[in-house]
């Protein structure tokens, strides 16, 4: 790798190990016109409900709106929309599933015989069918597609970063102390691979009572606005401990989550 490398290959003619390889053409049969990653730190945190909560509102907007599962690992997006059975395919790929909004889902449960089956796949092979879920499925015409990411900053979010031309990241976070550790792998791994991060949104900020309606901070206030004033990035919703959120998500109805808390997002993601 060169001294001064800036990670954009694409503006250097050095011959180095570390070279970036060019983004992966899409299903021929299919045109993605944006390409949003929702990512973490670390686990827990919530990106599958971010996910399914932009992508609701998306399509609540009459937007055609698409989720590529990248958790490969721990997918948990096609329950929440009650998607259970396996994809059929033709001679133009790999057919995703549609939820009841009209969404298109594709995820590696909906590959499985039997979806409790756990996956002990090495990284490469991880990497690999997530590339595919871009090459080989017949998308068909999408506004705009979420990628639920992994945690962590390891050989599949690499994948997706390189070979998927991702429009923006959306970093996923908690009120905890440690959110700014948690933010910065996000932030760090996003602008080492030049993708544009579109801000912040803290998941379990507060519970409200649903007898007085005061809201109580139960993981703490703060870390995240200092985290976002630290790296220089927008804090775009803050969303609360929901148990009813939880539920319709166990129930696989997440098309009829509230969303509109992520409005905001959602306005910027369309001005890109």
């Amino acid at each position: 790798m060169a001294e001064n490398c800036t990670h954009d290959c694409s503006t250097c003619s050095a011959d180095c190990a570390s070279r970036v390889p060019s983004k992966e053409p899409c299903n021929k049969y299919s045109h993605v016109k944006k390409v949003i990653a929702v990512a973490s730190g670390k686990g827990g945190v919530g990106k599958s409900l971010v996910t399914s909560m932009l992508a609701v509102q998306t399509a609540k907007r009459g937007h055609r709106t698409a989720v590529l599962d990248a958790d490969i690992t721990g997918p948990s997006i096609p329950k929440s929309f009650g998607l259970h059975g396996l994809c059929d395919g033709s001679d133009k790929g790999i057919n995703p599933f549609v939820t009841k909004n009209g969404i298109e889902v594709m995820s590696v449960n909906l590959l499985l015989k039997d979806e409790r089956s756990p996956l002990v796949w090495r990284g490469p092979v991880l990497a690999g069918t997530v590339k595919q879920f871009w090459t080989d499925v017949a998308w068909g015409d999408v506004d705009y597609m979420y990628v639920d990411m992994p945690p962590g900053t390891g050989d599949v979010p690499l994948t997706v970063f390189q070979s998927v031309p991702v429009d923006g990241i959306i970093i996923v976070s908690s009120p905890q102390d440690l959110v700014s550790l948690i933010v910065s792998k996000a932030v760090n791994m996003a602008r080492m691979m030049n993708i544009p991060i579109i801000g912040l949104v803290e998941n379990f900020s507060y519970f409200e009572c649903p007898d007085c309606g005061k809201k109580h901070y139960i993981f703490g206030r703060g870390g995240t606005d200092a985290a976002a004033l630290e790296y220089g990035i927008h804090v775009l919703a803050r969303l609360p401990i929901d148990p009813k959120a939880a539920e319709l998500c166990d129930e696989g109805c997440a098309d009829d989550l509230d969303s509109d808390a992520l409005g905001a997002a959602v306005d910027l993601i369309e001005r890109l």
